[in-house]
């Protein structure tokens, strides 16, 4: 059952029949509609769907417009970067005598458990590091670089902050 203002209570319903033969009912897949227009909002910490919803629609119900017209995003949490692997550059300085090891530094970082992956930044005075933030934290990153000898500075988040995305027109076609 689905509320009267919900996007899926007018689509048809289907019947499938599993192996078992049992019959199960669903709705149809709902497409992604054609989205028009080009206004476009910066993403800032602590933005949400529903308050952009609210800001732009005066309606925050109407979030899943705002998804909609940004199909290549695989979830609502993705839009906003709002995920579990995120990816940070790291700042450092090598403290040490000679020149500063970043292939035993690469793969001391590529080892420990979470971290999806580890280079070093063109700059070469920076490592960034793509890892599961329910697996490991930033705190830990920093802890590991300062023991292979690095002096770290405070982390840089390559996330969604600062990005745009698509705000559609409130007009369902």
């Amino acid at each position: 059952m689905f509320a009267k203002i919900s996007r899926y209570r007018k689509l048809p319903d289907e019947v499938t029949v599993d192996v078992n033969g049992q019959r199960l009912e669903s709705k149809s897949l709902r497409l992604l509609p054609e989205v028009t227009g080009t206004f476009l909002h910066t993403i800032e910490d602590g933005d949400r769907l529903d308050h952009l919803a609210y800001k732009y629609y005066k309606q925050p119900r109407k979030w899943w417009r705002i998804c909609d017209a940004n199909p290549e995003f695989l979830s609502p949490p993705a839009l906003l970067g709002k995920v579990p692997i995120v990816t940070e550059r790291f700042p450092l300085t090598f403290s040490g005598t000679g020149s500063a090891p970043w292939a035993m530094l690469l793969a001391r970082m590529a080892s420990l458990v979470g971290v999806e992956d580890t280079w070093l930044a063109e700059d070469e005075a920076s490592v960034v590091i793509t890892y599961n933030q329910m697996s490991i934290q930033s705190a830990d990153l920093a802890d590991a670089l300062a023991m292979a000898g690095f002096a770290v500075e405070q982390p840089q988040s390559i996330g969604r902050t600062g990005k745009q995305i698509v705000i559609p027109p409130d007009v369902v076609g």
